[in-house]
């Protein structure tokens, strides 16, 4: 087995290099590969080894408190405080607004200490009736609470603060696999193309409508206010051929509208084996991705030229702790960074609890010693 030795982390020229290394979306010929790990609110439970529910709402008072402390500790081994300090008052929130799921028919419930999506249609039947009661749904009147205006006029008075904007919403694949269960669509789409490519036709004008209304209630429009990016896990699951009936076309559409430009954000998260789906991919152009971890640059770069390769640490792996790991795949993507360009150390996926600050300390030692363009 290779014994790595690293030169010591000179953590004052690390953050020099860093705030140059993301220009141009990461694509440069700065000094150093760009780090992407900002750690999370997940982590404070265990670094600082306190009880708690990492995925689980938390008191406001009780975060603040947390994160402070962790971020004292941040600042002594990797020299950045890293999570946020200063949360609004629960006076400054709007009242909920209801989510794409909740149009679908699915209620959003805390199960096992995490948010999951409930399942609301069981065979085609019943997809067409959902669809039929979606079709005619004042999407605005089911959405906004009976208070809203009243409170969106309180809260910009008082705070000065404006409705969020929706600019990133859980992806087709793994919505549809929430409302109508993975199996059930995978047979849909074999079985019942046109029924599931209404769906698919469904997704992407209620996905629309959600960010056309929350732009005016915001006070803005697709074209000022442009980018979108999706979540969608689930889209593994697709062969080429029923991802391109289903999943493809949301996207496409979606970014026909909010990312026209070329350096408007069209971003796809998906952690997972989806490797596959590279060459459909390809063809919206994305300029920012986070896959799974077995989705690897040199096979990412040659569908997507122009996007951000945001990876692909294995988070098990940072969560672990398992230094030989984290250096090599650290060392093995830096690698491919300097050779393909526009690469942005981090996880192929959730930085989860446990994952410690000096792993992210060794991720940094690790670009520094493998990461490094020649001195010009």
């Amino acid at each position: 087995m290779e014994v790595i030795l690293l030169k010591e982390l000179n953590l004052e020229r690390f953050w020099e290099d860093e705030e140059k290394a993301h220009t141009n979306n990461c694509f440069n010929d700065e000094a150093q590969i760009a780090l992407g790990i900002r750690m999370s609110d997940e982590c404070v439970f265990d670094e600082l080894q306190e009880p708690g529910t990492p995925w689980m709402p938390i008191e406001r008072e009780r975060r603040i408190e947390l994160n402070k402390r962790y971020n004292d500790k941040a600042e002594r081994i990797v020299g950045k405080r890293l999570l946020q300090e200063n949360f609004l008052p629960l006076e400054a929130q709007l009242p909920y607004v209801k989510r794409i799921g909740e149009v679908f028919g699915g209620q959003y419930i805390y199960h096992n200490e995490t948010e999951w999506l409930t399942q609301s249609v069981h065979g085609e039947q019943e997809l067409e009736a959902l669809l039929d009661r979606v079709d005619k749904l004042d999407l605005r009147d089911f959405l906004l609470p009976k208070n809203w205006e009243q409170e969106k006029k309180r809260v910009f008075e008082r705070f000065g603060l404006k409705p969020d904007l929706m600019r990133h919403i859980r992806g087709p694949v793994t919505l549809a696999c929430s409302i109508m269960g993975a199996e059930d669509l995978l047979f849909l789409i074999l079985d019942e193309p046109d029924l599931a490519r209404r769906f698919s036709d469904t997704i992407t004008k209620v996905t629309l409508g959600i960010a056309a209304i929350m732009d005016e209630e915001h006070g803005t429009t697709a074209d000022e206010t442009r980018g979108f990016s999706f979540a969608d896990d689930n889209c593994c699951l697709l062969n080429p051929a029923m991802y391109e009936l289903f999943g493809y076309p949301v996207l496409r559409d979606v970014f026909k509208v909010y990312s026209p430009g070329k350096t408007d954000k069209r971003y796809q998260h998906s952690d997972s084996a989806m490797g596959h789906l590279l060459p459909i991919l390809g063809r919206l152009d994305l300029n920012g991705v986070n896959f799974g971890p077995t989705v690897l640059v040199p096979d990412i770069r040659k569908h997507l030229p122009n996007a951000r390769i945001d990876g692909c640490l294995h988070p098990m792996d940072f969560m672990r702790n398992d230094r030989e790991q984290i250096i090599a795949q650290v060392r093995r993507d830096c690698e491919d960074g300097l050779k393909y360009n526009g690469v942005n150390i981090a996880t192929a996926g959730s930085i989860n609890n446990g994952s410690s600050l000096n792993s992210m300390r060794l991720v940094m030692q690790v670009i520094q010693n493998y990461g490094r363009r020649k001195e010009r």
